[in-house]
C-alpha cells in the first residue's frame, strides 16, 4: 500500500505529491522539495537530493538508513537515486503535479466516449503514448527510458 503526502517547496510557492512505496520509509525522510523556483537558492548535493527538472527532493539520509533493514534489496546502495526510482520516495505520478494533469487530460477524452467508443479507445491509447514521450522529452527522470 502507497499513501500519498503532499510536502511544500521550501519557498511555500508550490507544493509536491510524494508516494511512499509500501510505507516503509516515513515521510520524515524526506528533508526538503525546491521548486524551480526555489532550487537554485540551493546547491546540489548528490549524496542526499535527486534533481528532477528543476525540482529538488532532499532526504535525510541518516533517517533512510535508520529504515533500511526494512528494504535488503537497496540498502546495500542506500542513495537518493535508490528511493527515488525505487519508489520508496518519489513523486505521485511522473512529475509533482501529474496525478491532478491526468485525471484532468482523461476526463476530456471521456466525453468522447459517450459518443464513439471505439475512437475514444484509439484515442486514449494515443494519449497516453504521447504524453509519456511528452514528457520524456520535458526530461522528467520517471519518464526516462533505460
Amino acid at each position: 500500500m502507497c499513501e500519498e503526502h503532499a510536502i511544500g517547496c521550501h519557498c511555500g510557492r508550490s507544493s509536491a505529491s510524494l508516494m511512499f512505496r509500501d510505507e516503509i520509509f516515513p515521510e520524515e525522510i524526506v528533508s526538503a522539495v525546491y521548486c524551480p523556483a526555489c532550487s537554485g537558492e540551493r546547491e546540489f548535493d548528490g549524496d542526499t537530493m535527486i534533481a528532477d527538472n528543476g525540482w529538488l527532493i532532499e532526504y535525510d539520509m541518516e533517517a533512510a538508513r535508520f529504515f533500511q533493514d526494512r528494504v535488503p534489496e537497496i540498502a546495500a546502495e542506500m542513495s537518493p537515486g535508490a528511493l527515488f526510482d525505487g519508489g520508496y520516495a518519489t513523486w505521485r505520478g511522473v512529475y509533482p503535479g501529474d496525478h491532478i494533469d491526468s485525471v484532468r487530460e482523461r476526463q476530456e477524452l471521456l466525453d468522447l466516449a459517450r459518443t464513439d467508443k471505439p475512437r475514444y479507445f484509439k484515442e486514449f491509447r494515443q494519449w497516453g503514448l504521447k504524453r509519456m514521450e511528452r514528457l520524456r522529452l520535458d526530461g522528467w527522470r520517471k519518464a526516462q527510458t533505460d
